[in-house]
């Protein structure tokens, strides 16, 4: 059976029951060969702490949520894409940057570590290659040194995963 899905955005809070029922109903009475289901879906993201130049590149964001604020470079995942391509995919548009993916930090899923709803991400440390540049969603790239990092205030929870890597960098003297 294959699958399609339907997104409807809705504010934090919103009574979606009324829509839930309507769409249901019209799948049933105009395609009684399909079947509705309706479920709160999750977002899948990557993110990438790009060892660079002896420092990490780190992006600041063009648009909301955090608009403006440091983050780690990443983004969604697309439908048919693994998690790895993903990462390099985002690495190259936000940053300019061809990457080697050398570990996995970690799966990240505290269901508010994003505010536009649950989203999980999986962080990657990769090796950084060619000309830094911000792009797409990026409003600038930079490399940052390791301590300049740790007082940054970082979007998301891009400064937990930061730490983890320091971690794995710092056991594994990469």
């Amino acid at each position: 059976m294959d699958r399609y899905v339907l997104l409807i955005k809705a504010p934090r809070g919103y009574n979606i029951t009324a829509v839930k029922e309507d769409i249901k109903k019209l799948i049933s009475e105009k395609y009684p060969e399909l079947k509705a289901e309706i479920h709160r879906c999750i977002g899948l993201t990557v993110d990438l702490v790009i060892v660079y130049k002896n420092g990490v590149v780190l992006i600041k964001r063009r648009h909301e949520p955090f608009k403006d604020h440091w983050a780690l470079p990443g983004g969604f995942v697309d439908y048919g894409e693994r998690v790895e391509d993903a990462a390099i995919r985002e690495a190259k548009e936000e940053t300019g940057l061809d990457v080697e993916l050398i570990k996995l930090i970690g799966v990240y899923s505290d269901p508010n570590r994003d505010p536009r709803g649950h989203t999980v991400t999986t962080a990657f440390l990769a090796k950084g290659y060619g000309d830094l540049k911000g792009g797409d969603d990026a409003k600038e790239a930079k490399v940052f040194s390791f301590d300049e990092i740790k007082s940054l205030k970082l979007a998301f929870d891009h400064a937990k995963i930061m730490e983890d890597a320091l971690r794995i960098l710092k056991e594994a003297s990469l």
